[in-house]
C-alpha cells in the first residue's frame, strides 16, 4: 500500500494499514525534518519512506494508493498510479467501506464543521445510539475509530471536496448545506468544484436520505439527484418539501410527514449571523433524518457557543472586540461574517488568492467597513478589488504638511494615519503587522475581526494555524 502525504489522514492511514498487516510506503514532499512529529508518532510501525518528493518507485507492488487531501487527483503520483492500473482511494473511502454503523456525510462550501458539531452534540444527548463518533475533515480522521464502533452506534462526518473527488461510496445519510464558489484553484471550474461535491449523493440507495438546503438553489437542485428520502431546510417553508426544518414565526420549527413541532426561538441562539442560522436549521434537518428527538436538538443548541476560528471572540480590550474568522478562506463567507454585525468593523484580509469572485465581498465591504487591513501574497490584488468597488469617488485634500492625501476611499502605506470616511484600506506584509495596524485604527465600539476570504499557505501551515497565531498577537496587545 502506498500513502500519499503524511499529514493527519496519511498518519491515521498508516497506522490502520500496518496494523492489518499490510506493507506500507509513504511519500511526500517535504523532508524528514519538517515530518519528525508525525514520524515519531509512527516509530514502532515497519514504514518505508519516499521523503522530499513522490518518486513512482513508491507505486512498485502497490495494490492500492491513498492521497491525502491536500494531493490532488490530477498529481502527477495520481496519473502514474492510473497509468499502472492502481486504484487510487482515501482514508474516508475507506471508512465508509469498513463502518460497521450508520454514517451521516456533511458537506458544503460553508457551515461543515459547525454543522459536524452540533449534530454530534444533538446525537449525543439522544438515548438511541451506544456512541457517537464525529470527526472526518474536521481534524480526526474516523478511520481511527473504525474497530471500536458497533453497528448500533452512528458515525458523523464532515467530507470535503478534495475527499469525494476520488470517492465512490456515499454514507447513508447524506447533506449537501449550499455550493458557491471556493476552491476553483484546484478543481478548476466551479462546475467541477460542484459536482465533486454532489458526489455525496451519488452512490446512495432507496433506503437512503439526503439533506438539502433549499435557500441555496446549486444545494436544492440536487434533490433530483437523490436515490431515496429527502429532507430540506431553508429560511422560508417552501412547498413539495414533506419532511424539514425551517422558520415559523419567529421559531424553528421540525416538519415530518405533516406534523410541525416548535424546537427553539431564534431569540434563544447564541450563534450571530444568518449562516449560522442556517447551519442551525441545517443540523436540525439532519437531527429530524436521524429520528432525534426535540428536547434534544434544543439541549445541544442552547449549549453550542460554536467552533474555534468561526466568528470566535478572542478578547475584548478597551471597548473593541477582536473577532477571530481564520476559518473564512473564501470570499463567500467573509462577506457572511460581515453580515453578522452591526457595528463599526476592521476587516483583516489576506492569503494566498484561490482564484474566486471578489466582486460581492467588495461591494459589502466598501458599504459597511470602516477599516480594511489586507495583507499576505493577495493584498494588491484585494486592495484593488475593493478600491474598485468603494462608492465615493476618491478624493485629495491638503494635509497639515502640505502633501496631499487620499480620503473616501483610500490606499495608504505605513504610516499612521487619521479617521477615514468612509473606506480606508490599508496595505501591509503580514497578518501580524495587519493585527499591530488594526490596534491603532480601532475605536471603542468597534469589532476588529480576522475573516481573510483568502487561504491560509502562503504564511501558515493551515486556517487553524493562521488563526492561532492571531489570537496570540491579541493577546500580547497592551
Amino acid at each position: 500500500m502506498a500513502i500519499v502525504g503524511l499529514a493527519r489522514q496519511g498518519t491515521v492511514l498508516a497506522r490502520y494499514l500496518c496494523g492489518q498487516g499490510a506493507r506500507v510506503r509513504v511519500t511526500d514532499l517535504r523532508g524528514a525534518q519538517q515530518l519528525q512529529p508525525a514520524m515519531a508518532a509512527l516509530h514502532d510501525l515497519p514504514i518505508e519512506y519516499f521523503l522530499g518528493g513522490n518518486p513512482e518507485q513508491v507505486l512498485d507492488e502497490a495494490d492500492c494508493v491513498f492521497l491525502s487531501g491536500g494531493i490532488s487527483a490530477t498529481a502527477p503520483i495520481a496519473r502514474a498510479a492510473r497509468t499502472r492500473g492502481i486504484t487510487i482511494s482515501n482514508d474516508s473511502q475507506l471508512f465508509l467501506e469498513l463502518a460497521p454503523c450508520r454514517t451521516v456525510g456533511i458537506t458544503g462550501s460553508a457551515g461543515k464543521t459547525t454543522v459536524t458539531k452540533l449534530l454530534g452534540m444533538m446525537a449525543n444527548n439522544a438515548a438511541q445510539f451506544p456512541a457517537v463518533w464525529v470527526g472526518g475533515n474536521i481534524g480526526n480522521p474516523l478511520l481511527a475509530d473504525v474497530e471500536r464502533m458497533g453497528a448500533a452506534d452512528v458515525a458523523i462526518m464532515e467530507v470535503s471536496s478534495f475527499q469525494l473527488e476520488l470517492m465512490t461510496r456515499s454514507p447513508q445519510v447524506a447533506a449537501v448545506l449550499n455550493l458557491t464558489p471556493n476552491h476553483l484553484d484546484r478543481h478548476g471550474s466551479l462546475e467541477a468544484y460542484a459536482a465533486s461535491k454532489a458526489r455525496i449523493l451519488d452512490f446512495q440507495s432507496a433506503a437512503d436520505i439526503a439533506v438539502l438546503g433549499w435557500d441555496d438553489d446549486a444545494a436544492a437542485a440536487l434533490r433530483s439527484r437523490a436515490a431515496g428520502a429527502c429532507w430540506g431546510f431553508g429560511l422560508q417553508r417552501q412547498p413539495g418539501w414533506v419532511n424539514c426544518c425551517h422558520l415559523q414565526d419567529g421559531t424553528l420549527v421540525l416538519e415530518q410527514a405533516g406534523t410541525t413541532v416548535p424546537i427553539i426561538q431564534c431569540s434563544e441562539l447564541r450563534l450571530p449571523g444568518e449562516h449560522n442560522l442556517q447551519n442551525v436549521l441545517a443540523a436540525c434537518a439532519l437531527a429530524g433524518a436521524l429520528g432525534i428527538g426535540v428536547y434534544a436538538m434544543r439541549a445541544a443548541i442552547l449549549n453550542f457557543s460554536g467552533v474555534p476560528h468561526r466568528l470566535e471572540l478572542v478578547r475584548e480590550l478597551r471597548g473593541v472586540r477582536w473577532i477571530n474568522d481564520s476559518i473564512a478562506t473564501a470570499p463567500e463567507r467573509t462577506l457572511a461574517a460581515i453580515k453578522s454585525f452591526d457595528c463599526p468593523l476592521v476587516l483583516l484580509l489576506g492569503g494566498r488568492d484561490k482564484q474566486l469572485p471578489w466582486g460581492e465581498l467588495a461591494k459589502c465591504a466598501a458599504q459597511r467597513v470602516r477599516h480594511a487591513v489586507v495583507f499576505g501574497e493577495a493584498a494588491a490584488m484585494i486592495a484593488e478589488q475593493l478600491h474598485g468597488a468603494a462608492a465615493q469617488p476618491t478624493q485629495f485634500v491638503e494635509a497639515g504638511s502640505g502633501a496631499k492625501k487620499h480620503i473616501g476611499p483610500t490606499i495608504v502605506g505605513e504610516a499612521p494615519i487619521p479617521d477615514p470616511s468612509p473606506l480606508q484600506i490599508h496595505v501591509v506584509a503580514t497578518m501580524e503587522a495587519a493585527v499591530l495596524r488594526a490596534a491603532q485604527l480601532a475605536r471603542p465600539g468597534d469589532a476588529v475581526v480576522l475573516s481573510p476570504g483568502c487561504a491560509s499557505f502562503d504564511e501558515f501551515y493551515d486556517f487553524e494555524a493562521r488563526g492561532a497565531a492571531f489570537r496570540s498577537r491579541v493577546a500580547d496587545l497592551q
